[in-house]
């Protein structure tokens, strides 16, 4: 398998994504359009920073750069305002000026949170993804959205800000704990739902090979998702239309994980669950076939995602969802699919129709 590159096409804000193995000796001559006199931060969480984080700085230092490593502590509760303000102060004792890079290494969070302190330090610095999960991979680190929660819900504060290059290593995904694998498969179903059919059916198809990680199967679904988020930021980088669609299932993942206090569902195992919702409303709003319904459903509880949630006062899901950064004068705005492949906003559902499939 050798290394795949694919454009995003914005403009003078064009940059590569670039999908291979074997991740540092390729990602080092990618680097030269850094110069060695300016100061580079690698921030990432304290579980990636023993894994990869350290590798990466002797090699960025032995290559002559002036790198500094950053970590804080992983989970949702530290996708924080607290942390950015941290490494921010950091970046500015590592003398980190507008000419300087931010490395983003790890998953979601360290890639959000990452990107977000490159767009408000100094009014903005250049950053680069290299995501190490892949939920990261397939989906947040390609895009330019950055982020942090607040206590009322997730990513109520955050920024436009697209990296300069995306770096990403499937041999990754095969080290990944079991719940962390599937908690990415949630992402890439949802491609298959909102945008392509085959793909879809490729993951009915493939699931012996998808469960067991096979590196041909993996290397394929990362290109695949790639491919699609690239097409659709492209066409929309500020989430003004069919960006939107990306959404699918994550206004109830994200009210189930905010209501739970992000320690009993992961993003994807709420998005899976989300995603089962949506569905789910489509279907008795007859926008969704049964047919399609209970392909959507069936795929992901065969690839070991949940597709039911511990019982939670239906008003208090419909409030947080109220909450959700998508909603317009207070109106839910709901990706809902209309077909495999094909899906749509709606923003006239009801409260009540909502109530009607929560259980």
């Amino acid at each position: 398998m050798g290394e795949h590159v694919m454009r995003v096409e914005l403009g003078d804000r064009s940059y590569d994504i670039h999908i291979g193995n074997d991740w540092l000796p390729q990602l080092m001559p990618l680097l030269d359009f850094i110069p060695k006199t300016s100061a580079i931060m690698i921030i990432t969480d304290s579980n990636v920073a023993e894994i990869a984080g350290h590798r990466m700085l002797e090699l960025m230092r032995s290559g002559g750069f002036k790198a500094e490593l950053a970590a804080f502590p992983g989970g949702e509760d530290h996708k924080s305002l607290i942390t950015v303000r941290a490494l921010t102060e950091r970046m500015v004792e590592s003398g980190l000026d507008r000419h300087s890079t931010v490395i983003a290494l790890g998953g979601g969070i360290p890639g959000d949170v990452a990107g977000f302190a490159a767009s408000v330090y100094m009014r903005g610095i250049r950053y680069i993804q290299v995501p190490t999960t892949l939920l990261a991979q397939v989906d947040s680190s390609v895009g330019g959205k950055t982020g942090v929660n607040l206590p009322q819900g997730k990513n109520l504060v955050g920024t436009f800000h697209q990296p300069s290059l995306v770096f990403i290593d499937v041999s990754f995904i095969e080290t990944l704990p079991e719940r962390e694998y599937l908690t990415g498969l949630a992402e890439v179903i949802k491609y298959g739902i909102i945008w392509d059919s085959s793909f879809f059916g490729f993951l009915e198809q493939n699931q012996t090979a998808i469960g067991n990680r096979d590196p041909e199967y993996l290397q394929h679904m990362v290109h695949r998702c790639c491919a699609i988020k690239a097409d659709v930021v492209a066409q929309d980088e500020t989430e003004e239309g069919i960006r939107a669609l990306l959404n699918l299932g994550h206004t109830f993942g994200h009210a189930l994980e905010v209501l739970t206090g992000y320690h009993r569902y992961n993003h994807g195992e709420a998005v899976a669950i989300g995603i089962v919702l949506a569905a789910r409303l489509a279907a008795k709003s007859s926008i969704l076939s049964s047919r399609d319904h209970d392909r959507i459903k069936n795929l992901i509880f065969s690839l070991g995602l949940p597709t039911t949630y511990e019982r939670l006062a239906s008003s208090d899901l419909i409030a947080q969802m109220r909450k959700d950064k998508k909603s317009v004068g207070g109106q839910l705005q709901l990706v809902l699919p209309t077909g495999i492949g094909t899906s749509q906003v709606f923003g006239d559902i009801s409260e009540n129709q909502i109530a009607q499939i929560l259980y």
